[in-house]
This record gives structure tokens, sequence and C-alpha cells, in this order.
């Protein structure tokens, strides 16, 4: 008798774990997907032309709160739990429900969902939503291209769209942006490794994004994995790195499967020092000293900066910053509070009595978000709703807190600056001695076609 299975997800690593485990295993029978979190995934299927030759019509996707009835009605055997960023009383909460109705819960590992790659592969995870893995990432990209190699990166699912259209993704240029459809979320990750020159990958189907990646029309000597929320990486690492943020110091024990990411490290990053308290920098340093006396522990800054901080000084201003770091990472804090302090803000404006449409259903998700406004842009309403909110506010300027520029996508009528900001490496070691010595010991230069430059660069 085939087990029947249910995924519980989040349009990310469920539909990676489907694809590793249950994919062609005739030992299973995937009867759903429930999900969370992510808007109008609800009511689909996972279609037929990703889910293979033993689901000719596809798998039905449910909202997660019918996880219940659904056990009972689809005679369901396992529930696999698979997204990310989860405090550990509420998946063993999840768990509870599920066994009570009679399934097993099931947590998949590393060794069966993690894909093997033919480049060296830097993995970058954290310990938490919005602990600065992006702008390591892109500082890995840099060191590395600075270097004379061609850097592919592969970003963490989030397709929110059409899953058969998005089984591979590549980004080159910005224009891709739109070719995909971006959301607001995506861009925020890709847009920083297009300007910077590198391609990066995303999409469903990650063993034919990493091969299509291996093989990148502009070449690839290495491949960094550009993690997101708290989750381990989908590919086998060569050096695999986790942020950590003291602002949040102890959460790395206590988030899944953060603490999977963290344990598994081969470098740790402590950033933020230069805003956070120093006691909470030490309980992180105490904590790694415990559980990974091995990893090598980085400190690190993620200073901002803006182009123009007349417009913040003296002003009563809005801050927008990136929306999930405010919604399930949990932060009161972000780049654009930050800048707002930094450059003297006068008063920071609370956008809550100008929220309009699904923003206002947001907060009422997430009530701890208190003053700042989160950059909520999953599809066209969600954009309207935030450009009619931040014109709606009676404040002097905005302070763009997001890793893309708000004003190329939405009209915004007021004065308005965007933060900036980038990972420093504070004392030693440094990130950069880190990726020197992976390149030593994991880049063979003589694989590197037509580029003699790079032997005298190293």
């Amino acid at each position: 008798m085939k087990k029947r299975v249910l995924i519980m997800g989040a349009a990310g690593r469920d539909f990676h774990n489907f694809n590793t485990v249950y994919r062609d295993n005739d030992d299973f029978e995937v009867v759903a997907f429930t999900a969370t979190q992510i808007p109008n995934i609800l009511g689909r299927k996972y279609p037929a032309a990703l889910a293979g030759s033993l689901y000719p019509d596809g798998i039905p996707i449910f909202d997660e709160k019918e996880l219940e009835n659904l056990i009972a009605e689809l005679k369901v055997d396992d529930v696999v739990f698979s997204y990310s960023d989860i405090p550990y009383d509420y998946v063993m909460h999840k768990s509870a429900i599920v066994n009570t109705a009679g399934a097993n819960f099931v947590l998949l590992g590393c060794k069966e969902t993690s894909l093997s790659s033919t480049k060296p592969l830097i993995s970058v995870g954290a310990t938490r939503t919005g602990c600065g893995k992006s702008q390591t990432s892109r500082r890995i990209v840099e060191v590395l291209m600075e270097k004379g190699l061609k850097v592919v990166a592969v970003r963490h699912p989030m397709p929110y769209g059409d899953l058969e259209a998005q089984k591979v993704q590549r980004y080159a240029v910005l224009e891709d942006l739109e070719k995909h459809d971006c959301t607001v979320e995506e861009m925020e990750e890709y847009e920083p490794h297009i300007v910077r020159g590198n391609v990066i990958y995303s999409g469903v189907d990650y063993e034919a994004i990493l091969r299509a990646a291996e093989n990148d029309p502009d070449g690839c000597d290495v491949i960094v994995w550009d993690g997101g929320n708290n989750d381990f990486p989908f590919y086998k690492s060569d050096l695999h790195i986790t942020v950590t943020d003291p602002h949040r110091a102890g959460h790395g024990l206590q988030y899944y499967p953060g603490e999977i990411t963290l344990r598994m490290s081969d470098a740790v990053i402590i950033n933020k020092i230069d805003t956070a308290r120093p006691e909470d920098v030490e309980k992180i340093r105490n904590i790694l000293a415990e559980t990974l006396p091995e990893a090598t522990v980085i400190d690190a800054a993620s200073p901002v900066r803006v182009d123009s901080a007349e417009i913040i000084r003296n002003k009563k201003v809005l801050v927008v910053e990136d929306g999930p770091t405010l919604t399930h990472g949990g932060m009161m804090i972000g780049a654009g509070m930050v800048a707002a302090r930094k450059y003297g803000a006068a008063e920071m404006v609370d956008p809550r009595p100008y929220l309009v449409g699904q923003l206002k259903d947001t907060f009422d998700k997430y009530p701890g978000i208190g003053t700042l406004l989160p950059a909520m842009g999953y599809g066209d309403e969600q954009l309207k709703d935030l450009e009619t909110t931040i014109n709606n506010c009676e404040c002097d300027a905005v302070i763009i807190g997001t890793p893309i520029d708000l004003n190329r996508i939405i009209n915004i009528k007021k004065p308005s600056v965007r933060v900036y900001y980038d990972l420093q490496s504070i004392g030693t070691p440094r990130l950069e001695d880190v990726i020197n010595k992976f390149v030593d010991e994991k880049v063979n230069i003589n694989d590197v076609p037509d580029r003699p430059s790079l032997v005298a660069r190293l």
C-alpha cells in the first residue's frame, strides 16, 4: 500500500521536498499541498507538467486552515512540514494537531533533499529572516568576481505566479524582472544581483535550475546559493555560511529550521554589530562557542547610507521597510528606521491610520509591525494598496528601506530617499579571508576557460 502524503508549505520548500523525495516515487502518493503566508496560491494545483507521470491531473493546493479535515477526508498517513522561520512551539503545535488527527508528522532533512552540483558551491543561510543574507551573498559574489570568476547565484524559491512557467527562471538584465512578472519580494532579491553584473536563477524545479546554472550561457565557475528565510540549502555545499542577528540573540536555537542552518555552518557571521547591544553580541558568541566551536566566526556590520540626507533631517518621515523582515521575520527595526535615526528625522509617522486594502489585513495578521510600513507587493492589488497608503500618509518625506527603489514600480508623490546597505567585515577573520580560502581549496584554476588573468590575480 502506498503511503498517502500531505505536504504543508508556503510555495517554496514544499515543492522542492516533493520534487526530490516524492516525485516518481511509487512508495508514496502525495494527495495534497496546504499553503499559508502566501496570497493567491490557494485553490490552485501543482501542475502535472512539474508533478511527473504519477500525477497526470496535478496535485491540489488547499488552505492550511483545512488541515484536520483534509487528513480525515484524504486518508492521509504522513504530513510533511515544509516551510521555514517558524518558532519551535508553533511547529510542535502543528505536530500535535496532525498526530491527533491520526497522521505522522514528518520533517525531511538534508540527506534526502540536497542536490549535488558539478561546480564549487557556496551556500548562505540565516537564523531568521532579515539577518542580512542578501548583502552577504552580494559581497561573496563581489569577492569572487573580483578574482575573475564567473559567478551564478541561485535564489531560494518565491514562485507566486504560474508555477509551470516558473519552472526555471534566469535573470540577467532588469527587463527579465518584468518578463517574469516579479513581485516586490522577488525584485528585492534579484535586482541587486543583476545590477552587479552576475546572473541569478530561481523558480520551482531546483534540479533543472541547478543544471541550467552550471551550464549558463555566460559561463559558470562558482555557484552561490542565496538562501531564503532561515531554510537550509537545497544544494550540497563546499562552504556554508550562516548569518546571525544580535537584535534577535538566541533565536538561532528557537526557530525551525534556523538551528539546522546554524549547526551545519562552516562559518558564522555576527551581523549588525554596529547597532546591537554588546550583551546581545556576547550572547551569540557564547551560543557559537557551545554549539559550533570549530566554526569560523566573522564580526560584521551593515552600515546604511543615503544619497540625500537633507530629505530626512528634521522631517516627519514615513519609513517603508522590507516586507518579510517585518512580517514573519518579526523585526521592529530595519534599514529605513536606522537611517531615520542616523540622519536626524524629527518624527516617524505612523502609517496605520492611512492603510487601505490588503495592507489592513497584513497589520491585522502581524500587529507587532508597529509604526513601520512593510513593502508588500505580491500582486498588482497589493502594489496599488502600497502606493495609495504612502501617498495618503501625512508626512514630509518617505524613507525607502527596501533593497530596490520603489519609485521604479509605484508612483510615490512625496519626496523620497532610498537607503543602501552592504556587508562590512570588522576585524579578523574577514569574510574575504574565508572566500579566498574556499577559492584556493575548491576552485580548480585549470578548469576556468580562457581567463589567464585569473592565475595572475591569485
